[in-house]
């Protein structure tokens, strides 16, 4: 994960917010007269999605699964290991991905590159993710996630001619990924075994 996935980043805004409630004190104290103060607008609450029946098998196997939480981390997970197939820099992914998918993976790049091929993609973002499937048997669970992306994909011949996509249209892009991890494992990053669309 990017640290500022994990962490958040400040918006710029906190010191602006009270820069203004100062000039708005200040400004009443000079009236002889004061008004009542004005609230500050509420910022806009975003809705939590919703919990999905197809997680019930994990809730129940682990009562502090966090679908929510899960569902972030995937999203995260996803567009790394998306930019990093583009790019053909498997390396810094290798460890979210199991063995037979890391090496179906290194094998599409090998052909893209031997082809003399080069992909391009912008990743826009993650329009939706939702668990549609999970299962836990000795121990170990998984989920199948649906994800739905916008990403801007082009693939190039070794003499800079375009021969798939469109660098200018953004293509909504559905792909089903499973992950698995061990319950009992104190390591909570899960790992991708199964791509498909």
């Amino acid at each position: 994960y990017r640290l500022y996935s994990v962490l958040g980043t400040r918006t710029g805004e906190e010191r602006q917010r009270d820069i203004e409630g100062l000039q708005r004190a200040r400004t009443r104290e000079t009236r002889e007269e004061a008004a009542p103060p004005v609230p500050d607008e509420p910022e806009a609450v975003k809705p939590l999605p919703p919990v999905s029946e197809a997680a019930t098998p994990l809730r129940e196997a682990d009562p502090a699964f966090d679908e929510r939480g899960f569902i972030e981390g995937a999203k995260g997970a996803y567009e790394m290991i998306v930019e990093a197939f583009a790019s053909g820099d498997l390396k810094s992914v290798r460890r979210f991905i199991a063995a037979p998918v890391f090496e179906a993976f290194k094998s599409a790049v090998g052909q893209r590159e031997s082809a003399g091929q080069r992909a391009d993609l912008k990743f826009v973002g993650v329009e939706k993710a939702t668990i549609v499937a999970a299962r836990v048997e000795s121990g170990e669970a998984s989920a199948s996630v649906e994800f739905l992306s916008n990403q801007v994909r082009a693939t190039y011949d070794r003499e800079g001619k375009l021969v798939d996509g469109d660098p200018n249209r953004i293509d909504l892009v559905k792909d089903l990924w499973t992950f698995s991890r061990q319950l009992s494992s104190n390591d909570p990053n899960w790992t991708l075994v199964a791509t498909g669309a």
